[in-house]
């Protein structure tokens, strides 16, 4: 069977290790992607103590107020159209604003002042050349939104986060400040301030701001370069695992899987695992790459390799470490505690927000 458990206890765990970091800033917790495939449903109780919650589209914020979450939601690409506008306004939605068109449709339909999208994040462009105004248009549509009645948090977004050597991250971090302290002191003293990501949150912590937005970092992983998501004190919030469906011995010089990109040097003893990239396991994958086995007769766990070319339905695994009598259904783990999700990114030659959001819906989902 596979299997995806997911663990509340270890977000909360997470969120509050993030809450120590940044003791002076408010926290707007990252759901967007179903909750970085967690389960928007499964994760919302476990950041109670967050002061909001983001998202990245309407659905997803809709989905929220639709499970109960009563506190901020900030909709970080704001709205697509005219119409999206009015809905947030409906659900007490808090909007990005970057561009010129939604500027104009906030100054053309204005909530009511207690709404809380009376609240406006308001993106500005210090270096990822992706969302946000300019310097010269970020100061015309604070002030425009501010005569207006907006309330306004300036906001961007770090190109480099992860790597704290990165030249732009100094340089990114030198243009929010200038232009939020020209904001606080030409328009208002109450204009907020958000830079902090996950991974700015680690490796800037005198840059905090009034609000961070952690995301990774609340499902447990590593968000920078240089250190572990264990150094971090974090608690992987997810694990994936399947069963041995098959054992059997490849004698040596035979071929394992499609391509035969693996051959036994020697008699092996090699196990088939109920898993593939149809349930989000990659299948570009390193001769590094391993699971646990956990062997239901004795309980102990062995590290086994993955070898040949991960298939849709299935691995295929080196048992030589574990017994010889290990039960046909021991469970199997993908990702866990070991191997961490940033292992199995790492092997993979990508990131684990990748494979956390890209897993799909065929892995039975429990809740701890």
């Amino acid at each position: 069977m596979r299997t995806i458990t997911i663990k509340p206890q270890a977000i909360t765990h997470n969120l509050n290790q993030v809450k120590k970091m940044a003791a002076n800033s408010k926290v707007l917790a990252m759901v967007k992607s179903n909750a970085y495939g967690h389960g928007v449903a499964a994760v919302l109780p476990a950041l109670q103590q967050a002061d909001g919650i983001g998202v990245a589209t309407l659905t997803e914020a809709l989905e929220a107020r639709q499970l109960g979450w009563d506190k901020t939601i900030g909709l970080i690409e704001g709205a697509f159209t005219a119409d999206e506008w009015q809905q947030a306004i409906n659900s007490d939605i808090s909007c990005v604003i970057h561009h010129a068109p939604q500027l104009q449709w906030a100054l053309d339909n204005i909530p009511l002042a207690n709404s809380a999208t009376r609240v406006v994040w308001l993106k500005y462009n210090t270096g990822m050349n992706r969302l946000g105004f300019n310097a010269e248009g970020i100061m015309a549509a604070a002030k425009r939104l501010h005569e207006a009645g907006y309330q306004l948090i300036l906001a961007t977004h770090f190109a480099n986060a992860d790597d704290s050597t990165h030249p732009l991250n100094a340089m990114q971090i030198q243009r929010f400040s200038e232009v939020l302290d020209t904001l606080q002191a030409t328009i208002s003293a109450d204009i907020k301030g958000s830079l902090c990501n996950s991974a700015g949150i680690v490796n800037f912590p005198e840059h905090h701001y009034d609000w961070v937005r952690p995301g990774i970092i609340l499902y447990g992983s590593a968000p920078v370069i240089d250190k572990s998501a264990h150094e971090l004190g974090l608690q992987p919030a997810m694990d994936f695992s399947a069963q041995i469906i098959a054992l059997q011995t490849v004698q040596a010089d035979n071929a394992i899987g499609y391509g035969s990109r693996w051959t036994a040097q020697k008699d092996t003893r090699t196990a088939l695992v109920s898993v593939g990239y149809g349930d989000g396991y990659p299948r570009v994958i390193s001769d590094e790459a391993y699971v646990t086995v956990i062997d239901t007769t004795n309980d102990k766990s062995y590290r086994c390799a993955v070898i040949g070319r991960v298939a849709m339905d299935m691995i295929v695994i080196d048992v030589s470490t574990a017994p010889e009598d290990i039960a046909l259904d021991s469970k199997v783990i993908l990702w866990g505690d070991a191997p961490h999700v940033d292992e199995v990114a790492a092997h993979a030659g990508t990131i684990s927000y990748e494979l956390l959001c890209r897993l799909s819906i065929r892995p039975n989902r429990i809740q701890v």
